[in-house]
């Protein structure tokens, strides 16, 4: 099965909301690294099933598409958008890039940098403000 097949796999089941189908896509021992947020990387489907259980029962409409993907070796690089609406009625949207590593039919690694989309922090200056202007603040003067 090639990585299309594996990521293909694995949407048709969050789609369908097949938890065991879906963690079946994933190996035992997956490894998933999330380099923006380090403390969030994990290891294990056990864990894979309880991500996707809870987000199941709280966007019980939840509905994914890769719009892009492409395939390099074992790599598999993937756009993401997940949306639906949570039981509180809040609209749930999320997109960004996963780079899974497939080996024996099973996605055996990711590098997740998928983010709920947020439309509230301004535009692109106001964003470099924050980065830039707000971080050093926060960093604080050089201790020499």
């Amino acid at each position: 099965m090639s990585g299309h097949d594996v990521v293909e796999r694995v949407l048709g089941a969050l789609n369908a909301h097949d938890l065991n189908g879906l963690v079946a896509c994933f190996a035992d021992d997956y490894v998933n690294e999330t380099p923006v947020h380090p403390r969030r990387g994990f290891v294990g489907s056990a864990q894979v099933r309880r991500n996707w259980s809870r987000i199941f029962a709280g966007v019980p409409d939840i509905r994914a598409r890769v719009p892009r993907l492409a395939v390099d070796g074992r790599a598999v690089w993937t756009e993401w958008e997940m949306s639906g609406t949570r039981t509180d009625g809040a609209a749930f949207l999320m997109r960004g890039v996963v780079v899974f590593t497939v080996a024996d039919d099973t996605i055996a690694s990711a590098r997740f940098f998928l983010e709920p989309v947020e439309e509230l922090s301004g535009d692109v200056d106001a964003a470099t403000h924050r980065l830039v202007d707000e971080g050093s603040a926060r960093g604080g003067k050089d201790s020499s």
